[in-house]
């Protein structure tokens, strides 16, 4: 599964620092707005304890962990949907993207520049906010210009749907409610799937604190955001950049050691990758053995056969079964063996939906 959440904001809210955390890689990280005009494109390893335990309990040859895509996109500015700060280049890499983490200053820093001379996170997230949703409506009013009068004239039911579809997204966004607050049903979705639009991909927020107001937990700025995000079901992760820049510097267990001594259970990173992958509707399966354990992505709702063209186009063309048990009772029972004898390894076939922490090994003929 190839699926990648974009990484946004204004100009020096901590994105090329955060990125650079993340995948450990040392981009240009400039207190100037621009400093980074080519997206950034990251591979990241997904935490999880159950490969943990796999290890542990195969000690395989290899292990693999499930991996995730971060791309840091340049800053936006006010104008950007006009073309200002090199927007609309900006905007189409945010048009490649699956998911939105919008990383918002939550911290007071007189060395760092803001771009609208103060923190407001409200007022960063709205100009963000408006840019993306006057690119949108751009593209709306284009394609209703193009198709309006052929539906008026031809009584062509499938362009009128479509039509009627599109209006409903203009007046949304004319009355400044970004689509991912909108209710479509999966017909209107299915419509809308087609025209990429920047407002109906999926949000997380991340407030960027400084390394004491992570550690009191006690923050105006990030109170204000959670409220605002609250209005469209959207979480609000907080880290600090300065700790997440230490943090991947070190190795597991100083990290561990480094987070305990702060009384922070998690990396802030950790916990963004975890919701992110939750956000786009994400699972993992298993694959275990003496030769290898790895996890595997796939999407909820998708069949045992469509899992296992994710390992090879040849295991979904020839699948016949698949012999599957849950992480839960390999781990209740303590061993493959004792699965089988409790009868709990089940033999699957083409309906099946598989489930986050299954253990799978495929059946298949080519």
């Amino acid at each position: 599964m190839s699926l990648t959440a974009g990484i946004v904001g204004l100009p020096n809210v901590g994105k090329s620092t955060l990125f650079n955390a993340i995948t450990n890689k040392n981009i240009l990280a400039a207190n100037y707005p621009f400093a980074t005009i080519e997206p950034n494109v990251g591979i990241v390893t997904v935490p999880d304890d159950r490969l943990d335990f796999l290890n542990n309990l195969y000690k395989p040859k290899n292990l693999v962990p499930t991996t995730f895509e971060f791309t840091d996109i340049a800053g936006l500015v006010k104008g950007a949907s006009l073309g200002e700060g090199l927007g609309n280049q900006f905007l189409s890499h945010i048009r490649e993207v699956d998911a939105i983490v919008e990383v918002v200053r939550c911290f007071e820093d007189g060395n760092i520049i803001h771009v609208e001379g103060k923190v407001d996170p409200i007022r960063d997230v709205e100009i963000i906010n408006v840019e993306l949703m006057l690119a949108d409506l751009e593209v709306v009013e284009n394609r209703i210009g193009r198709i309006g009068k052929k539906a008026a004239m031809t009584r062509d039911k499938e362009i009128q749907k479509e039509v009627e579809i599109l209006t409903k997204a203009k007046e949304s966004l004319e009355k400044n409610i970004p689509l991912r607050r909108v209710t479509f049903n999966d017909e209107e979705l299915e419509t809308l799937k087609h025209f990429n639009f920047l407002t109906i991909k999926p949000i997380i927020y991340m407030a960027n604190v400084s390394e004491e107001d992570l550690i009191e937990n006690n923050n105006q700025h990030v109170e204000t955001l959670r409220n605002y995000a609250k209005e469209e079901n959207a979480k609000v992760i907080v880290v600090s950049a300065k700790i997440e820049s230490e943090l991947s510097e070190l190795e597991p267990e100083e990290k561990t050691e480094f987070l305990n001594d702060l009384g922070i259970k998690e990396s802030g990173l950790d916990c963004l990758i975890k919701e992110t992958y939750d956000l786009l509707g994400l699972a993992t399966y298993f694959t275990a053995g003496q030769d290898e354990c790895r996890a595997w992505t796939f999407k909820r709702g998708m069949k045992a056969p469509e899992c296992a063209g994710i390992i090879h186009s040849d295991f979904e063309k020839g699948f016949i079964k698949a012999e599957v048990m849950s992480f839960e009772d390999l781990k209740k029972l303590g061993n493959e063996l004792k699965v089988k004898e409790a009868g709990k390894l089940r033999l699957e076939g083409k309906e099946y939906l598989m489930k986050d922490g299954d253990i799978c090994l495929f059946r298949f003929n080519v």
